[in-house]
C-alpha cells in the first residue's frame, strides 16, 4: 500500500497566504467581523485551520492583513495595558500617538478610515472589530459594574485626538509635542477611567444655592 500521499487538507501552497488574504477580505467585508471565523475561512480555502494562525497569529491579525493594516489596533492597546493601571493613560497616549506618527502607518490608517467613510459596509466591519477587540479588551482590563462605559469613554477620547491631530489637522493639537499632547490629555483620561456613581447619586447632590 502506497502510504505516501497525505490525506486531509492540503498544508498550503506558495500562493496559500495571498489565498487566505483574499478570501478573508472578500467574507470581512460581506459578512463583517464577528460572523466570520477561522474555521470556515480555512474550510473555504481548503486547509487546516492552524495554517492560519501560522500564517497570521490570530483573527484580528487575519484582518489586519487583509486590509492592509500597518499597526493593529488591538496589538497596540495590549501593548499600553501591560502596566499600572494609574498610569494607563499616559501609555495609551504614548501608544497611540508613537503609532500615528510614524508617516507609512498613519497613510495606510487614513486610507482605511477613508475607506470606511465612503463605504458603509467597511464602517461596520471597523466598528465590529474595534468594539470586539478594543473596547472588550479594555472592559477586561477596568473590570467593574461600568467598565464598559468607560472603555467606550476612552476610546471616544481617543478617537477625538485621531480625528484632530492626524485627520483634520488641527492646530494647535497637530504640531503639539507628544509629551506635551499627554500631559493636557491624560487628566480627562484619568477621569474616564475611574469608576463612577450610578447616576441616581449624582442627582442627590445638592446644587449651589439650593
Amino acid at each position: 500500500m502506497n502510504k505516501s500521499g497525505a490525506r486531509g487538507r492540503r498544508r498550503g501552497r506558495p500562493d496559500t497566504r495571498t489565498q487566505l488574504l483574499a478570501i478573508a477580505r472578500r467574507r470581512f467585508l460581506a459578512e463583517g467581523y464577528r460572523t466570520v471565523t477561522m474555521r470556515s475561512l480555512a474550510a473555504e480555502a481548503g486547509i487546516d485551520a492552524a495554517l492560519i494562525s501560522y500564517f497570521f497569529g490570530s483573527k484580528h491579525g487575519l484582518f489586519a492583513a487583509a486590509l492592509d493594516l500597518a499597526a493593529n489596533p488591538p496589538d497596540v492597546l495590549r501593548a499600553a495595558l501591560s502596566g499600572d493601571l494609574a498610569t494607563l493613560p499616559e501609555r495609551l497616549l504614548h501608544h497611540l500617538m508613537t503609532t500615528w506618527d510614524d508617516p507609512a502607518r498613519a497613510d495606510q490608517f487614513r486610507v482605511v478610515i477613508a475607506a470606511a467613510a465612503r463605504d458603509p459596509q467597511m464602517a461596520k466591519l471597523l466598528s465590529e472589530m474595534l468594539e470586539r477587540e478594543v473596547i472588550d479588551l479594555l472592559t477586561e482590563r477596568l473590570r467593574g459594574d461600568d467598565a464598559r462605559q468607560r472603555a467606550g469613554a476612552v476610546s471616544s477620547q481617543l478617537g477625538g485626538l485621531i480625528f484632530a491631530r492626524y485627520i483634520l489637522g488641527l492646530e494647535p493639537i497637530a504640531s503639539m509635542a507628544t509629551d506635551e499632547l499627554i500631559r493636557y490629555l491624560a487628566p480627562p483620561l484619568r477621569t474616564a477611567l475611574r469608576p463612577h456613581p450610578p447616576l441616581a447619586d449624582f442627582r442627590r447632590v445638592p446644587r449651589p444655592g439650593t
